[in-house]
């Protein structure tokens, strides 16, 4: 059971509490419990097993992707909170089996996303606390004082996420612009005025925010790839000084890096996405990325029904999981032969050693239906019914599967990827004695 370790002791009668995050760095937290601390916001929501959790009821905040472990679909990030961010500790997070990732604006895996890079988050409590792959905390933590000038809101227990995306793909989703106020520039690094806006225009309450930019920041213009001496040649920005920008719309990348001068909670631009067309062919390169890797690894779907016939014969109804390209969805149709294999939350393959479709149950689809009206996140909306004559252990109602089409081809999935022959829903690899003992 992953429960996070909490050691109490006194200092000149304050009660603190120590905590071990997921690269084992430990913090000391003033923990205060008057009214005043407990800030209003979304009541803790935590998800059930076999249902897709309404996103409004998500807690959201932002933070710099610092650690990645992308085989069991989890990392830490450093969350904004109140305080000084560059205190902040990492804070672990792990995606929902069927959570969504973004970047720029594509489906993405958590190895496309560079570190560093701020992302922003909408999250649940763990759906079981027993099996969570992330230490698991206090319903209330995001309330708690994290002491150190770093404030509250740096260790929120929802940490089970269902969408994680960069800023141009959190802004084109929530219809947002950035505002270009003004540059002022030296040496081919300096620092942009902006303001985050409504694209088609909102109430103007907007507030302006002072980025960095430096010479590795990366411009992108329709097909061109540029630099920042090359928007002084052309007299866009002045070589040195400050010139006013009058509001230029742009998609920005935000990241985090250290800033000298003792400002503590100023990001930094890692790219600028000048139109439409250009973050348009960045999401195009990241979309066949990620196309290549389901196709590798299989489309993550969930049991809905198991209808048990004799001799090991079963029909099988699935939802498939949404986030994917239109053309995955497109090879699930009607009298396709496919395979269908048992995985963990994390998504690893199970009964792995010789490849997943090794033991994977076999058969055609015969039926593909698709819901109409609202869909909820994490669901394609898309199901399909798959019989077999041989299922196997793990294809159960409310369980997760990966299905492939037999026209994707059958490639082997690295070690770290599969769970051993025998299902074992404590393996790790890595183990859990990357850890604390909790």
């Amino acid at each position: 059971m992953f429960i996070a370790p909490c050691l109490w002791f006194s200092i000149a009668g304050t009660r603190s509490v120590v905590c071990s995050s997921l690269l084992a760095l430990v913090g000391s937290f003033a923990v205060h419990s008057h009214a005043a601390n407990e800030a209003p916001g979304i009541e803790p929501f935590r998800p059930e097993a076999g249902k897709f959790p309404p996103l409004e009821k998500a807690h959201s905040y932002r933070g710099e992707l610092v650690f990645v472990d992308h085989a069991n679909r989890r990392g830490s990030i450093r969350v904004q909170g109140s305080g000084m961010f560059f205190r902040n500790d990492p804070h672990p997070f792990a995606m929902l089996s069927y959570g969504i990732v973004r970047y720029h604006g594509a489906p993405a895996d958590l190895r496309d996303i560079p570190l560093g890079a701020m992302l922003h988050v909408r999250a649940f409590l763990p759906p079981d606390p027993k099996t969570s792959a992330v230490p698991v905390l206090p319903v209330n933590y995001k309330n708690v004082d994290a002491g150190h000038y770093r404030g509250t809101g740096t260790a929120p227990a929802e940490n089970h996420v269902l969408l994680l995306e960069d800023e141009p793909s959190h802004c084109q989703r929530e219809g947002f612009v950035w505002k270009l106020k003004e540059v002022d520039l030296k040496n081919n690094e300096g620092m942009i005025v902006a303001s985050r806006e409504a694209k088609a225009g909102g109430d103007g309450k907007t507030s302006e925010e002072k980025l960095t930019f430096d010479a590795a920041t990366r411009v992108w213009r329709g097909r061109e790839a540029l630099t920042i001496e090359d928007l002084v040649a052309e007299g866009a920005w002045p070589a040195e000084g400050k010139k006013a920008l009058q509001g230029q719309s742009v998609f920005l990348g935000i990241c985090w890096k250290p800033t000298p001068g003792g400002i503590f909670n100023r990001f930094h631009i890692s790219d600028i996405w000048l139109d439409d067309a250009a973050l348009q062919r960045a999401a195009h390169s990241q979309t066949e990325t990620h196309k290549a890797f389901i196709r590798s690894r299989w489309m993550a779907a969930s049991i809905d029904a198991v209808e048990y016939g004799t001799f090991g014969r079963a029909t099988v109804t699935a939802t498939l999981f949404g986030g994917m390209d239109a053309s995955l969805y497109a090879d699930f149709t009607k009298g396709t032969p496919a395979l269908m294999n048992s995985v963990a939350n994390t998504l690893k393959h199970t009964h792995g050693g010789y490849g997943p479709a090794h033991m994977a149950s076999k058969g055609p689809i015969v039926d593909v239906t698709k819901a109409t009206g609202d869909v909820p996140l994490g669901s394609s909306g898309i199901q399909i019914r798959f019989e077999t004559d041989l299922i196997i252990e793990g294809i159960r109602p409310t369980r997760v599967v990966r299905v492939r089409p037999a026209s994707w081809p059958q490639a082997q999935v690295p070690r770290e990827e599969y769970l051993s022959e025998v299902a074992n829903p404590e393996e790790r690899f890595p183990t859990p004695a990357i850890f604390p003992k909790y």
